[in-house]
């Protein structure tokens, strides 16, 4: 009970810290945060000039660990990003030298601005949590985790990610325009809302507990069946040419813990399944043609499919804790 206290308090604490920064994005800034509590990489995806990368930022910021960013560009090399070896004459030998990469978080900004063969130089950092380099596998500290952003891939000069890269996030979010009255807020603290100038309030250490405890949450058969009926449904539905994975139902699996012992709670419930599937599901569906042809959307085919699955009824008492 009490790691589960403690696990609790660290992500509520990262969300606070994070609040200091992006204003009025609490759900948004919550599910990222659920993300990499369950070991995940989250993926940002909206206009420009919203706060993605200020979002990343202040969540790496929020944890004293290393954390490098890398400004994605047509130009850049798979080289840039995982690191390369070099002949040393002094010793006779090629080293290591690492790129940014390998720290514990990483910002991708603009990741839909580079080419496919830059892109997929993420695929295993982002499944295996290391790199290969001419043969050589060079493990990633812990914890890691990949923050992206991307602008719409409406907008000129951008690659679409590919399906096998967009399953390796646990989410996909939007932050969208504020508010009227968060504009305003936003405005009046322009200069002094950075996330620079963000002070950690949780270590290394802190993370890898919060993932330990994630994994004990407990869930259900029924919860889970509940949620192997989702992720087959969208494999079912004549709009969807390619529905969820089953790396996207140990996801949603994972992220649904993560919500629970963010509440507070020690099990899972069917609410914090249907708090998370859109996020977790929806970057990972293919319409198919005759779908997009009639305009239909993911959001509007993937509400018709969570209300189609019935949930199982699981009622417990909620634990109260401090």
């Amino acid at each position: 009970m009490g790691n589960l206290q403690e696990s609790r308090q660290v992500l509520h604490n990262i969300v606070e810290n994070i609040g200091k920064v992006i204003i009025g994005k609490r759900h948004t800034v919550e599910k990222i945060v659920l993300a990499m509590a369950c070991g995940g990489h989250a993926l940002i995806e909206d206009v420009p000039g919203v706060g993605k990368t200020s979002l990343a930022c202040a969540l790496a910021r929020s944890v004293d660990c290393e954390f490098r960013r890398i400004q994605f560009t047509p130009d850049i090399l798979p080289s840039d990003v995982t690191g390369f070896s070099i002949y040393n004459k002094a010793t006779g030998k090629f080293e290591f030298r690492p790129g940014p990469v390998m720290s514990n978080f990483v910002l991708a900004d603009e990741i839909n601005r580079t080419s496919p063969k830059t892109q997929a130089s993420l695929l295993e950092t982002m499944e295996e949590k290391c790199v290969t380099v001419d043969g050589r596998s060079y493990h990633l500290p812990q914890p890691f985790m990949v923050l992206a952003t991307q602008n719409p891939v409406e907008y000129q000069g951008t690659f679409p990610l590919p399906e096998a890269e967009l399953d390796r996030f646990a989410i996909c979010v939007s932050l969208g325009y504020p508010s009227e009255e968060d504009e305003l807020r936003i405005i009046y603290g322009a200069q002094v809302r950075n996330a620079e100038r963000l002070l950690p309030v949780a270590e290394a250490d802190d993370i890898l507990l919060v993932q330990r405890q994630v994994s004990k949450i407990h869930v259900e058969r029924e919860v889970a069946m509940y949620i192997l009926a989702i992720v087959t449904a969208t494999r079912n539905n004549p709009e969807i040419a390619l529905g969820a994975s089953p790396r996207a139902s140990i996801m949603l699996y994972r992220m649904s813990q993560a919500r629970a012992l963010y509440m507070g709670r020690e099990y899972v419930m069917p609410d914090d399944v249907k708090a998370l599937a859109p996020c977790v599901l929806g970057h990972r569906l293919i319409l198919s043609r005759e779908a997009k042809i009639s305009g239909r959307k993911i959001t509007e085919i993937f509400g018709g499919i969570m209300e189609k699955v019935q949930a199982p009824s699981f009622r417990h008492a909620v634990p109260q804790f401090g």
